[in-house]
Protein backbone atom coordinates (compact mmCIF):
# COMPACT_ATOMS: atom_id res chain seq x y z
CA UNK A 1 0.00 0.00 0.00
CA UNK A 2 1.45 3.27 -1.17
CA UNK A 3 1.96 5.80 2.32
CA UNK A 4 -0.40 8.73 2.44
CA UNK A 5 -1.33 11.16 5.22
CA UNK A 6 -3.37 10.11 7.92
CA UNK A 7 -6.32 10.90 9.07
CA UNK A 8 -7.88 9.75 12.20
CA UNK A 9 -11.57 8.73 11.76
CA UNK A 10 -13.58 7.22 14.64
CA UNK A 11 -10.89 6.02 16.63
CA UNK A 12 -8.97 4.95 13.80
CA UNK A 13 -6.06 5.62 11.82
CA UNK A 14 -7.23 5.72 7.95
CA UNK A 15 -5.93 6.71 4.44
CA UNK A 16 -7.12 10.68 4.45
CA UNK A 17 -6.67 10.01 0.32
CA UNK A 18 -9.48 6.94 0.48
CA UNK A 19 -11.47 8.62 3.65
CA UNK A 20 -12.30 11.51 1.23
CA UNK A 21 -12.76 9.91 -1.84
CA UNK A 22 -15.91 7.53 0.36
CA UNK A 23 -16.99 10.20 2.17
CA UNK A 24 -19.79 11.62 -0.13
CA UNK A 25 -22.74 9.95 -0.92
CA UNK A 26 -22.69 5.56 -1.69
CA UNK A 27 -21.07 5.43 -5.11
CA UNK A 28 -18.61 3.08 -4.35
CA UNK A 29 -16.57 0.76 -7.04
CA UNK A 30 -18.43 -2.41 -5.61
CA UNK A 31 -18.08 -5.36 -8.14
CA UNK A 32 -20.67 -8.01 -7.69
CA UNK A 33 -19.35 -11.25 -6.55
CA UNK A 34 -19.04 -14.55 -8.91
CA UNK A 35 -20.98 -17.28 -7.50
CA UNK A 36 -20.31 -20.55 -8.43
CA UNK A 37 -21.62 -23.34 -6.20
CA UNK A 38 -18.81 -25.66 -6.97
CA UNK A 39 -16.30 -23.80 -5.01
CA UNK A 40 -18.03 -24.93 -1.62
CA UNK A 41 -16.56 -27.70 -0.25
CA UNK A 42 -17.10 -27.22 3.33
CA UNK A 43 -19.38 -24.12 3.86
CA UNK A 44 -20.78 -24.35 7.08
CA UNK A 45 -16.87 -23.89 8.35
CA UNK A 46 -16.96 -20.90 8.57
CA UNK A 47 -13.58 -19.89 10.40
CA UNK A 48 -12.79 -16.60 8.53
CA UNK A 49 -10.54 -14.80 11.17
CA UNK A 50 -12.13 -11.44 10.43
CA UNK A 51 -15.67 -13.24 10.53
CA UNK A 52 -15.80 -16.21 12.25
CA UNK A 53 -18.89 -18.62 13.08
CA UNK A 54 -18.75 -21.02 15.66
CA UNK A 55 -22.69 -22.55 16.23
CA UNK A 56 -23.57 -21.87 19.94
CA UNK A 57 -21.91 -18.83 20.13
CA UNK A 58 -23.75 -15.38 20.92
CA UNK A 59 -22.15 -12.31 20.67
CA UNK A 60 -23.70 -9.09 22.53
CA UNK A 61 -23.60 -5.16 21.64
CA UNK A 62 -25.10 -2.49 23.19
CA UNK A 63 -25.11 0.98 22.16
CA UNK A 64 -23.48 4.04 23.33
CA UNK A 65 -25.46 6.50 21.19
CA UNK A 66 -28.42 7.12 19.58
CA UNK A 67 -31.19 4.98 20.33
CA UNK A 68 -30.19 2.29 23.32
CA UNK A 69 -30.41 -0.64 21.28
CA UNK A 70 -29.34 -3.90 22.73
CA UNK A 71 -28.58 -6.56 20.07
CA UNK A 72 -28.16 -10.43 20.18
CA UNK A 73 -26.15 -12.05 17.60
CA UNK A 74 -26.83 -16.35 17.58
CA UNK A 75 -24.97 -18.41 15.30
CA UNK A 76 -27.57 -21.26 15.68
CA UNK A 77 -27.16 -25.22 14.66
CA UNK A 78 -29.63 -24.45 11.62
CA UNK A 79 -28.40 -24.70 8.26
CA UNK A 80 -30.50 -23.56 5.37
CA UNK A 81 -29.91 -24.32 1.71
CA UNK A 82 -29.39 -21.78 -1.01
CA UNK A 83 -28.07 -22.31 -4.35
CA UNK A 84 -27.52 -25.82 -3.78
CA UNK A 85 -25.29 -24.46 -0.66
CA UNK A 86 -25.45 -25.14 2.86
CA UNK A 87 -25.66 -22.02 4.73
CA UNK A 88 -25.08 -21.24 8.79
CA UNK A 89 -28.14 -19.42 10.16
CA UNK A 90 -27.36 -16.53 12.04
CA UNK A 91 -29.99 -15.20 14.48
CA UNK A 92 -29.95 -10.92 15.32
CA UNK A 93 -32.53 -9.51 17.57
CA UNK A 94 -32.54 -6.26 18.25
CA UNK A 95 -34.58 -4.68 21.71
CA UNK A 96 -35.27 -1.16 22.85
CA UNK A 97 -36.24 -0.99 26.35
CA UNK A 98 -36.67 -4.87 27.11
CA UNK A 99 -39.19 -4.97 23.55
CA UNK A 100 -37.96 -6.34 20.58
CA UNK A 101 -37.89 -4.12 17.48
CA UNK A 102 -36.44 -6.28 14.53
CA UNK A 103 -35.98 -10.12 14.46
CA UNK A 104 -33.53 -11.20 11.87
CA UNK A 105 -31.82 -14.35 10.74
CA UNK A 106 -28.85 -14.26 8.12
CA UNK A 107 -27.23 -17.11 5.89
CA UNK A 108 -23.84 -17.29 5.31
CA UNK A 109 -21.57 -19.80 3.55
CA UNK A 110 -17.71 -19.94 3.35
CA UNK A 111 -16.04 -21.20 0.13
CA UNK A 112 -12.95 -22.90 -0.29
CA UNK A 113 -10.67 -19.77 -0.50
CA UNK A 114 -11.99 -18.50 2.71
CA UNK A 115 -14.48 -15.45 1.47
CA UNK A 116 -17.47 -15.56 3.76
CA UNK A 117 -20.48 -14.83 1.25
CA UNK A 118 -24.05 -13.40 2.84
CA UNK A 119 -26.73 -15.60 0.85
CA UNK A 120 -30.07 -13.64 2.11
CA UNK A 121 -31.78 -12.67 5.09
CA UNK A 122 -35.31 -12.86 6.67
CA UNK A 123 -35.81 -9.87 8.36
CA UNK A 124 -38.66 -8.92 10.56
CA UNK A 125 -39.48 -5.43 12.31
CA UNK A 126 -41.99 -4.97 15.61
CA UNK A 127 -43.60 -2.03 17.06
CA UNK A 128 -45.39 -2.84 21.08
CA UNK A 129 -45.20 -6.45 19.65
CA UNK A 130 -46.99 -6.64 16.89
CA UNK A 131 -44.77 -6.74 13.08
CA UNK A 132 -44.78 -4.36 10.94
CA UNK A 133 -42.77 -4.40 8.12
CA UNK A 134 -40.30 -7.08 6.00
CA UNK A 135 -38.13 -4.72 4.28
CA UNK A 136 -34.95 -5.59 3.64
CA UNK A 137 -35.64 -9.18 3.38
CA UNK A 138 -34.19 -11.43 0.04
CA UNK A 139 -32.50 -14.34 -1.05
CA UNK A 140 -29.95 -15.10 -3.52
CA UNK A 141 -31.68 -16.97 -6.23
CA UNK A 142 -35.04 -15.75 -5.85
CA UNK A 143 -36.43 -12.46 -7.40
CA UNK A 144 -33.31 -11.49 -9.61
CA UNK A 145 -31.25 -11.62 -5.88
CA UNK A 146 -27.55 -12.67 -6.51
CA UNK A 147 -24.70 -13.95 -3.24
CA UNK A 148 -22.92 -10.78 -2.05
CA UNK A 149 -19.44 -11.20 0.01
CA UNK A 150 -19.49 -10.29 3.57
CA UNK A 151 -16.14 -10.85 4.35
CA UNK A 152 -12.87 -11.12 1.88
CA UNK A 153 -10.62 -13.88 2.86
CA UNK A 154 -7.69 -11.29 2.05
CA UNK A 155 -8.57 -7.85 2.34
CA UNK A 156 -6.50 -5.58 0.87
CA UNK A 157 -7.06 -1.37 2.07
CA UNK A 158 -9.60 -0.34 -0.94
CA UNK A 159 -11.33 -3.56 -1.79
CA UNK A 160 -15.06 -2.58 -2.59
CA UNK A 161 -17.86 -5.19 -3.05
CA UNK A 162 -21.12 -5.93 -2.86
CA UNK A 163 -22.41 -7.70 0.24
CA UNK A 164 -26.36 -7.82 -0.94
CA UNK A 165 -27.98 -7.61 -4.17
CA UNK A 166 -31.82 -7.31 -4.48
CA UNK A 167 -31.72 -3.91 -6.81
CA UNK A 168 -34.39 -1.82 -4.88
CA UNK A 169 -34.43 -4.38 -2.07
CA UNK A 170 -31.14 -4.72 -0.55
CA UNK A 171 -28.01 -2.87 -1.81
CA UNK A 172 -25.49 -3.10 0.86
CA UNK A 173 -21.70 -2.52 0.24
CA UNK A 174 -18.00 -2.08 1.54
CA UNK A 175 -14.82 -1.01 0.97
CA UNK A 176 -11.70 -1.87 2.84
CA UNK A 177 -10.27 1.48 4.71
CA UNK A 178 -7.73 -0.17 6.87
CA UNK A 179 -6.21 -3.37 8.35
CA UNK A 180 -4.01 -1.96 11.16
CA UNK A 181 -6.66 0.52 13.10
CA UNK A 182 -6.65 0.15 16.68
CA UNK A 183 -9.71 -0.59 19.00
CA UNK A 184 -11.11 -0.79 22.38
CA UNK A 185 -14.81 -1.45 23.24
CA UNK A 186 -16.24 -3.01 26.89
CA UNK A 187 -15.14 -6.75 25.60
CA UNK A 188 -11.11 -6.12 24.49
CA UNK A 189 -8.20 -3.91 22.89
CA UNK A 190 -6.91 -4.49 19.78
CA UNK A 191 -3.60 -2.38 18.70
CA UNK A 192 -2.76 -2.72 15.34
CA UNK A 193 -4.55 -4.96 13.41
CA UNK A 194 -8.32 -3.91 13.21
CA UNK A 195 -10.01 -4.28 9.56
CA UNK A 196 -12.07 -1.58 9.17
CA UNK A 197 -14.76 -1.50 6.18
CA UNK A 198 -17.25 1.59 5.27
CA UNK A 199 -20.61 -0.07 4.30
CA UNK A 200 -23.52 2.03 2.44
CA UNK A 201 -26.30 1.72 0.31
CA UNK A 202 -27.50 3.07 -2.44
CA UNK A 203 -31.00 3.11 -1.38
CA UNK A 204 -29.80 5.35 1.39
CA UNK A 205 -27.12 7.58 0.40
CA UNK A 206 -27.01 9.96 2.82
CA UNK A 207 -26.14 7.34 5.35
CA UNK A 208 -22.33 5.46 6.30
CA UNK A 209 -21.10 3.05 8.75
CA UNK A 210 -17.64 2.49 9.65
CA UNK A 211 -17.48 -1.37 11.04
CA UNK A 212 -14.91 -2.66 12.92
CA UNK A 213 -13.27 -6.51 12.87
CA UNK A 214 -10.92 -7.96 14.77
CA UNK A 215 -9.00 -11.35 14.18
CA UNK A 216 -10.41 -14.12 15.82
CA UNK A 217 -13.46 -12.03 16.94
CA UNK A 218 -15.50 -10.29 14.57
CA UNK A 219 -17.44 -7.81 14.49
CA UNK A 220 -16.61 -5.69 17.81
CA UNK A 221 -17.80 -2.01 16.80
CA UNK A 222 -20.10 -0.22 14.43
CA UNK A 223 -20.52 3.60 14.16
CA UNK A 224 -22.55 5.97 11.92
CA UNK A 225 -19.99 8.37 10.37
CA UNK A 226 -22.64 9.97 7.98
CA UNK A 227 -26.19 10.62 8.21
CA UNK A 228 -26.43 10.02 12.20
CA UNK A 229 -24.58 9.21 15.22
CA UNK A 230 -25.12 6.03 16.38
CA UNK A 231 -22.32 3.46 18.04
CA UNK A 232 -22.41 0.02 18.70
CA UNK A 233 -19.77 -2.32 20.46
CA UNK A 234 -19.17 -5.94 21.76
CA UNK A 235 -19.31 -6.20 25.50
CA UNK A 236 -20.01 -10.03 25.55
CA UNK A 237 -19.57 -13.19 24.11
CA UNK A 238 -20.67 -16.76 25.33
CA UNK A 239 -20.57 -20.39 23.54
CA UNK A 240 -23.14 -22.73 24.15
Amino acid sequence: MRSCTALLVAGAVLPAALSAQTAKGCSLPAVSPIFNAANFSRPTVINNRHFPLVPGTTFVYESTRGKREHVEVVVTHDIKSILRVDCVVVRDTVSVGGEVVEDTFDFFAQDKDGNVWYMGEDTREFKKGLQVWTAGSWEAGANGATPGVIMEAHPLVRDAYRQENLPGEAEDMAQVLSLTASASVPYGSWEGNVLVTRECTPLEPKVAEEKYYALDVGLIRTVTVQGGSAESVLVAISQQ
